[in-house]
């Protein structure tokens, strides 16, 4: 008995190996081929005055560490996006685009998320993009979204409402926004729940969406206007959970 020992170990390590492997084959595409404001690639090394490098390693950090919590990598979209290219991933995460997207990706999109696959989508106020120039109705009008004007609260400080996506009541950053219409409104101004700036939606084919009208949550920025201890990676981690689940 004593030589089937070695074997026996091996075994076990092999199937916690491969358990493990396929654990944590999810994966979220970051779309960095629309003019992204503030995300790209850390391997492109882009730094800029809006965002240089360390902030960008802080953000694809903290975004990294939330997908790796419920079995996700992170990997990046640097061309048109295709449903081949979808086919890779679980989760299309796209942020603070400023150019338009084809009727091809716009469709491909729509096929991705109908077939059961997840969207994060961040169209922010006027000042970082306009729906004139980014075509962002085109991805969610399909499923009964869409994004409006600047959101009329303009007082700082956000939250989100305790339920389907996240667990409890996080305190998030906010300071002009873009309304969102439609969906099931989860993310509001601290002024008020009149006009909410994220919602979220589930197809019948298994397909979620998340849409926010204001970007500072998902950019992690935990410190805005004398507080500094907004719940960005608590929110964020919900979401995502919930995105991948």
């Amino acid at each position: 008995m004593k030589s089937l020992a070695p074997s026996i170990l091996t075994v076990a390590a092999l199937i916690f190996a491969c358990t493990n492997l396929l654990a944590q084959n999810k994966k979220i595409l970051v779309d960095v081929g629309h003019g992204q404001r503030f995300y790209s690639d850390p391997a492109d090394k882009i730094s800029t005055e809006l965002v240089p490098t360390d902030r960008l390693n802080y953000m694809t950090g903290e975004l990294t560490r939330n997908g790796s919590a419920h079995d996700a990598s992170i990997g990046y979209l640097k061309k048109n996006i295709s449903t081949d290219a979808l086919a890779e991933g679980d989760l299309l995460f796209i942020h603070a685009p400023s150019v338009k997207y084809t009727a091809d990706e716009c469709k491909a999109i729509e096929r991705f998320i109908k077939k059961g696959g997840s969207l994060f989508i961040v169209m922010d106020e006027d000042y970082w993009g306009t729906l004139a120039q980014v075509n962002v109705n085109d991805i969610v009008t399909p499923f009964g979204i869409t994004f409006k004007t600047d959101n009329p609260d303009k007082a700082s400080g956000g939250h989100s409402q305790p339920g389907v996506v996240t667990k409890t009541k996080y305190s998030i950053p906010a300071h002009g926004a873009r309304l969102v219409e439609g969906g099931k409104p989860f993310a509001y101004n601290n002024a008020t729940e009149e006009n909410p700036f994220g919602v979220y939606a589930e197809t019948t084919g298994g397909g979620k969406i998340i849409a926010m009208g204001e970007g500072m949550v998902s950019l992690y920025m935990t410190s805005w206007e004398g507080v500094n201890d907004y719940q960005c990676a608590e929110f964020m981690g919900d979401v995502i959970g919930w995105l991948l689940k």
